[in-house]
């Protein structure tokens, strides 16, 4: 039996992660130019807010996203069990690819059979796993991991939630981008935002005024800036 590989980094993804989405694209360009091995792995934004009242704290549509991703989780649970990491690494891009590289309003998440048999079959992965939606059998593995995360971080995060070098090395939310860098930015940041994570004592740096991701599912599209709004008060279990 092959020993499993270390990673180099690990990375907690929500699927209706905004943030999420735009910071893995950046992993997976400096994944490419370092060689790195990055290892995706779970967390729920509906299991990590299942204390709080969705009506008094979050706007009306968020309870249904959240509720779709820890949904699209579940299949990717079972997806690594039967297929292995490297299918998950596949299926990511392909889940959140529809919900936020498409036009706004064409994503429904209360509708989501059609976007996870998609992502399967673009993925080289049997469309059948999509009847996993609502198997909540799976939950408690998705807890575990949100939890995971947690107590590398702290509870006070949202997503996404990076670990490099583990599992001795420094891990922390974000880093929350609006913007994908170019190649030659990509590798810079990195290396600016591993420098000053693990720099010993390191707690934080943040500020909740951010643009609107420059995804085209928020209609900001390449090239263009977002307009600048405070993400407050929890918005960082965000948008969808």
């Amino acid at each position: 039996m092959s020993t499993p590989v270390q990673p180099d980094v690990r990375f907690w993804f929500d699927p209706v992660c905004p943030f999420a989405w735009l910071t893995s694209k950046w992993v997976r360009i400096v994944q490419g130019q370092r060689d790195y091995a990055v290892e995706w792995r779970f967390i729920s934004l509906r299991l990590l807010n299942a204390h709080i009242d969705y009506d008094s704290h979050f706007p009306p549509e968020y309870e249904a996203g959240h509720t779709a991703g820890l949904r699209m989780l579940r299949v990717c649970a079972h997806v690594r069990d039967d297929h292995g990491a490297e299918a998950v690494a596949r299926l990511y891009p392909a889940l959140s690819s529809q919900v936020f590289d498409v036009a706004p309003d064409a994503y429904d998440p209360t509708d989501l059979e059609g976007l996870v048999s998609a992502a399967l079959d673009g993925a080289g992965l049997p469309t059948s796993l999509v009847a996993h939606l609502d198997d909540e059998s799976r939950d408690a593995q998705i807890q575990a991991e949100t939890d995971e995360a947690l107590a590398l971080t702290g509870k006070d995060v949202g997503t996404p939630i990076l670990h490099i070098a583990p599992p001795e090395g420094a891990a922390f939310f974000g880093p929350v981008i609006s913007r994908l860098p170019n190649e030659e930015d990509a590798g810079r940041l990195w290396d600016h935002v591993v420098g000053l994570a693990t720099f010993p004592g390191f707690a934080e740096l943040k500020r909740s005024l951010r643009e609107q991701p420059q995804l085209a599912s928020f209609s900001v599209s390449e090239g263009e800036t977002g307009v600048q709004e405070d993400w407050h008060a929890g918005s960082r279990r965000q948008k969808k």
